[in-house]
């Protein structure tokens, strides 16, 4: 009998959420996402000193470089979280990284440039998309900015299913929310029936995962970012798995569609406190995790220098 994890690859593509560059060549996914918490972790492994240059852009591409090397599709590579309300930067930096990725020999479509889902991010993802270089939206947590995100044409975007499944944990004060009655699962599945009811070519990949349970739930998704322990207790675990999702299934659903300027957008955003909330606190956490990566090369460039 196939694993649950080779059942579910049979409905949704299954991407690598980790910078554990071992752990991707092991589970052999199709994609792999990066974010600074997940490179600051992988860059105090002895294993990947090689890859840690003074330069951070250039270390977020020696990752992806390698990381490419393991998988056959794509590698998300994600803009400074301090651009996250600058449009200008971020188009820089994305172009900044897609030379880079260039002039090592890696084709602009296997990466994907991750840009915090602000209304600043979408709207330089969209000017990015025009030039052909794919972004992949993070820290998506409300319906308003899922809307936007495919009306600006993006490639992909990552809604947070367990950052929403925490944020309502702690407002209910409850040790554990059901599957059926769990927010972030049904966040995703609501933006996957929009998409695929009114013809959105944006992909949906499900993100920040906390048990099994909510993969499973969204099986079916385009695709599902899964952290290195949750592929493998899907891998250790026998049986079929049952499609949640498809096109066919959100065909049967009557939805209104909704237009959002700038002004409605900020609006409808700002109606849903745990978007405020896990947006701001997203934006600092990978911020502070993006300065903790700095000093500690830092660090480890001056010691290279002693040692010399």
């Amino acid at each position: 009998m196939p694993s649950v994890l080779e059942s579910l690859q049979k409905v949704s593509i299954v991407v690598a959420d980790t910078g554990d560059i071992d752990a991707i060549a092991q589970w052999r996914p199709q994609d792999a996402t990066t974010n600074p918490s997940l490179l600051l972790a992988a860059a105090q492994e002895a294993r990947y000193r090689h890859l840690v240059v003074p330069d951070m852009d250039r270390l977020f591409v020696n990752f992806g470089c390698e990381i490419l090397k393991h998988i056959p599709g794509r590698v998300s590579t994600e803009v400074d979280a301090r651009l996250s309300f600058d449009e200008e930067k971020s188009v820089e930096k994305a172009r900044q990284f897609i030379s880079l990725y260039q002039a090592a020999g890696i084709q602009r479509d296997r990466i994907l440039i991750k840009l915090a889902a602000t209304w600043e991010g979408i709207r330089a993802a969209e000017r990015l998309e025009r030039e052909g270089i794919h972004c992949n939206m993070t820290l998506l947590f409300s319906f308003a900015q899922a809307v936007a995100c495919a009306d600006a044409g993006v490639t992909l975007i990552s809604p947070f299913v367990g950052r929403i499944y925490d944020w309502h944990k702690a407002a209910r004060k409850v040790e554990d929310i059901p599957l059926a009655e769990d927010p972030g699962v049904a966040s995703v599945t609501r933006i996957y029936r929009y998409y695929k009811r009114f013809g959105y070519p944006t992909q949906v990949m499900g993100a920040s995962f906390r048990k099994a349970g909510q993969i499973l739930a969204l099986a079916g998704c385009d695709l599902l970012t899964i952290a290195p322990d949750l592929l493998e207790k899907l891998a250790q675990a026998e049986g079929a798995v049952e499609r949640r999702l498809s096109p066919e299934e959100a065909a049967g659903h009557a939805l209104e569609r909704m237009r959002l300027d700038e002004k409605a957008y900020r609006w409808a955003h700002n109606e849903d406190t745990m978007a405020m909330d896990k947006l701001a606190e997203g934006i600092r956490r990978f911020d502070a995790d993006a300065r903790k990566l700095e000093q500690f090369v830092l660090s480890l460039i001056g010691e290279r220098r002693a040692a010399a």
